[in-house]
């Protein structure tokens, strides 16, 4: 299922997330030398460029329960056309984000080209949060909080409805692996909507490999491959300090690393994107190079 083409598309999306400086992750990453490093492996590469977002300083916040909603929908719409094209011209899609309410065009833009050829996709969501608030249940009202929910149908019908149709990924095909940070209000949410959600306990208890094959299994019944959305703060900050919403006990960079080892042995990745990279935040691009490195390890890079 390999493709030999992978086109990168930035996603600097700076709405969603409560602190200022994403915008710049995707600069960040691509000065880690992500193009060169891909090619490395054997990949050509076609970067797109980076997906028109609008500024926060010149927007209206719009919804106080949903903050920028309609600009985050209309950069999403956008994304999703560009990820979409890009699956049609049978190359993978690597987005670089931005903050993660990006994953909702992502994921709408290859559940779209998969949808017409009578498919479906999984998604595993590696991430310190479940993602899963909605305007109502959110305690900031930053949207950020809200894109796993959206692509499992629930959330604004801005997002959820992008193309014309939802959910983008049935919930029983998604995994969220690290959780450790979760509202209460998002609690009943996560554990209703049918997802398999693996805390940071469970990790430890059973160890990732357990988790990963079993997120694997859950993300692979009755589809065609899965999406992989990375946020850096899944990791623990010592290892990734450039994040909005960092929360002490997260993934090693061994686990990371394995994670990623482990989801390229499956040979069933169909997309992936990296998100949450906060320069401002950061430490001598320390978390940018490292979501480089993850890249590298889903795509083939192996020790020996």
């Amino acid at each position: 299922m390999r493709q030999s083409c992978i086109a990168i598309i930035g996603a600097p999306m700076d709405l969603g997330a409560g602190r200022r400086g994403v915008d710049m992750g995707p600069s960040a990453l691509r000065l880690a030398g992500l193009d060169a490093r891909l090619r490395s492996l054997g990949y050509e590469i076609q970067d797109l460029g980076n997906v028109t977002v609008a500024q926060p300083e010149a927007t209206p916040i719009g919804p106080h329960r949903a903050r920028f909603l309609p600009q985050i929908a209309q950069t999403c719409t956008r994304l999703g056309e560009m990820v979409y094209h890009a699956v049609s011209d049978d190359k993978l899609p690597l987005v670089l984000g931005g903050d993660h309410s990006v994953a909702v065009g992502t994921v709408a833009g290859l559940a779209r080209a998969r949808r017409e050829n009578g498919e479906k996709i999984g998604l595993i969501w590696i991430d310190a949060h479940a993602d899963m608030n909605s305007p109502d249940s959110s305690p900031s009202g930053n949207v950020h909080g809200m894109p796993l929910a959206c692509c499992i149908g629930q959330g604004p019908s801005e997002l959820t409805d992008i193309f014309d149709f939802a959910p983008k990924v049935d919930p029983r095909n998604v995994a969220i692996i690290g959780l450790r940070d979760v509202d209460r209000t998002e609690v009943p949410r996560v554990r209703g909507a049918g997802i398999a959600a693996f805390t940071m306990r469970e990790i430890d208890e059973r160890g990732l490999r357990s988790v990963m094959t079993e997120a694997i299994e859950c993300v692979s019944e009755g589809t065609t491959g899965f999406h992989v959305s990375f946020d850096m703060d899944a990791v623990d900050p010592r290892e990734a300090p450039g994040v909005g919403t960092p929360v002490r006990g997260g993934l090693t960079y061994r686990e990371a690393h394995l994670a990623m080892e482990i989801l390229c042995d499956c040979d069933k990745l169909a997309g992936m994107e990296i998100v949450e990279v906060n320069p401002v935040l950061d430490v001598a691009n320390q978390t940018a190079i490292l979501g480089v490195e993850l890249v590298l390890s889903a795509l083939g890079m192996r020790i020996l």
